[in-house]
């Protein structure tokens, strides 16, 4: 015997063109089976629900996030305000955590971003060895995309004086050659391969410990955007994290680098609709804007030498390319640059359609992208995965790194939409420089607004409605990743939704980020309440 429940007196907007609006619906077996106004409604219940007048949006879709960093960097030194100021917090903090640890342990810390740090640079090697010099240290940048290591981690990869640039990386060096501590891009793994392995449990545990924290913020699916196999399947982490009670439904995009060599596709689910599965396979084109390390054809402000540089070639992309269509797969491409972006869109230009009901190469980020690069986007089908939080969190960064006119035409949304080039939004958490990276609400606000966080114009005629950003967040997030029924409330899709303390659709755009959740549901259950 099935149970129903109604859900009334909601204002629930549904993502769905067709019927936006509703004040109730019906859940039977984890699925809607009924939306629309009350008084039109001719079912038989077992149990009701009242929303309290309360906003209701689908649950939230986070297409391109990184969880299982993220859960790690949640143990790890927080780099960026309000837990660090300057280069001088950092090495306190280090300091601090090798007294509470010993010699056998790495000193690890993530989300500094030198915009906001007093100093204005990067920290490097001699800095962090103030903080502890017996023991590696690691920290990473906001992006994701640079490490700054301390000498005893460099000593522990042989990095020095006479150690080459790796293939699509830099080694940051001194007037007299000495490595800096500072590597860039696929120079990273030089030392991160040198990291202690964890156990499949205990990332599972830090995933169910994040899980809870994700459902705080409305996120009921995710995508992890840069999987490994190596030196433990992603996929048997997730599963396992799911076992011992992580919620997000999650597919998983597996980095290239892992896959290439020997072309064999891991185990695991491909179908879209069960909680965990093969989503893509995850290729890095460049690096990141506020890094310097994105691919770009004007120079960046400074010096007028550095564009930043290609972390992939055509011929790897095609490769990757035929080994997703082989296996029925997304591609998708971290391009931040115009020159990355170019490369993407001339390199499948109406050529990405092996997969039917999702698009079969997505870019991710597209920061920069160029009238022609719109154009072959939409002729081709190539859809964008944009994180408007970006231009808000690390406006410091792109103003020295670009300038105030060259950043507003920066992640141009609403131009994008209106070329009609298929976008969702997602967060990209944890590299971006906000100490709650995962918050939706804040990346929404920066939709709606293009103001940075200081009040900074951000280009206001790429600004969107409200209700669009919701989509994107939404209905478009799920499309993107080819998962179906979910991503609106309509009949038939799974109960997933959220309840908010304040209606977004009628709070000041400036007040978006103040917006919590009270609840949230998967499958009709709730999982998530805040009191």
């Amino acid at each position: 015997m099935k149970d129903t429940c109604l859900y009334f007196n909601g204002k629930i907007f549904t993502s769905n063109s067709s019927k936006t609006y509703a004040n109730a619906m019906v859940v039977e077996d984890g699925k809607l089976k009924w939306v629309g106004d009350i008084e039109d409604l001719d079912y038989k219940v077992d149990k009701k629900v009242d929303l309290n007048g309360k906003r209701v949006l689908p649950g939230l879709v986070d297409s391109h996030m990184h969880p299982l960093i993220l859960s790690e960097f949640e143990v790890q030194i927080a780099s960026l305000p309000p837990n660090v100021y300057s280069i001088k917090d950092i090495v306190q903090k280090v300091s601090e955590k090798r007294k509470l640890q010993g010699k056998d342990k790495w000193i690890q810390g993530w989300g500094f971003d030198e915009g906001k740090l007093e100093e204005k640079r990067t920290p490097n090697r001699w800095d962090l060895d103030k903080g502890a010099s017996d023991v590696p240290v690691v920290i990473t940048r906001t992006c994701v995309h640079i490490i700054s290591v301390n000498s005893k981690a460099l000593e522990i990869a042989g990095i020095d004086k006479y150690t080459p640039n790796p293939p699509g990386g830099e080694i940051d060096r001194d007037e007299n050659g000495e490595p800096t501590g500072i590597l860039r891009e696929n120079a990273k793994a030089l030392v991160l391969r040198h990291l202690p392995q964890q156990t499949t449990d205990y990332s599972a545990d830090l995933l169910c410990n994040l899980s809870n924290k994700l459902l705080s913020h409305g996120i009921t699916t995710v995508a992890e955007a840069w999987a490994n196999l190596k030196p433990t399947d992603y996929y048997d982490i997730y599963i396992r994290a799911r076992e011992k009670g992580y919620k997000q439904r999650t597919g998983i995009y597996y980095d290239w680098e892992d896959l290439k060599e020997k072309q064999i596709l891991p185990r695991g689910s491909k179908n879209h609709n069960d909680p965990i599965f093969i989503g893509g396979i995850k290729v890095i084109g460049d690096g990141s804007v506020s890094g310097q390390t994105a691919w770009v054809s004007e120079p960046y402000l400074g010096d007028g030498k550095t564009y930043g540089f290609p972390v992939t070639q055509r011929e790897d992309l095609i490769k990757a390319g035929e080994f997703a269509k082989k296996n029925n797969l997304q591609l998708v491409v971290h391009a931040m640059g115009d020159k990355t972006i170019d490369l993407v869109v001339d390199t499948f230009y109406k050529d990405a359609n092996w997969i039917s009901d999702a698009p079969s190469v997505k870019i991710e980020h597209a920061a920069m992208p160029t009238d022609r690069a719109i154009k072959k986007a939409v002729d081709s089908g190539i859809s964008f995965n944009i994180q408007p939080i970006f231009l808000y969190a690390e406006i410091e960064s792109y103003l020295k790194n670009l300038g105030a006119e060259r950043t507003k035409e920066t992640y141009p949304v609403k131009k994008v939409l209106d070329a009609g080039v298929k976008v969702a939004f997602s967060s990209d958490a944890p590299a971006t420089a906000w100490y709650d990276p995962s918050n939706p609400f804040v990346g929404l606000k920066s939709a709606v607004t293009r103001r940075a966080y200081d009040g900074t114009d951000l280009g206001e005629d790429q600004r969107i409605d409200i209700t669009t950003a919701i989509k994107l967040y939404t209905k478009m997030g799920a499309e993107l990743m080819g998962v179906s029924n979910i991503g609106e409330l309509s009949p038939g899709y799974y109960a997933d939704f959220i309840v908010l303390d304040k209606d977004i659709l009628e709070v000041q755009p400036e007040e978006i980020d103040q917006i919590v959740v009270d609840e949230t549901y998967i499958n009709g259950e709730l999982v998530y309440k805040r009191f």
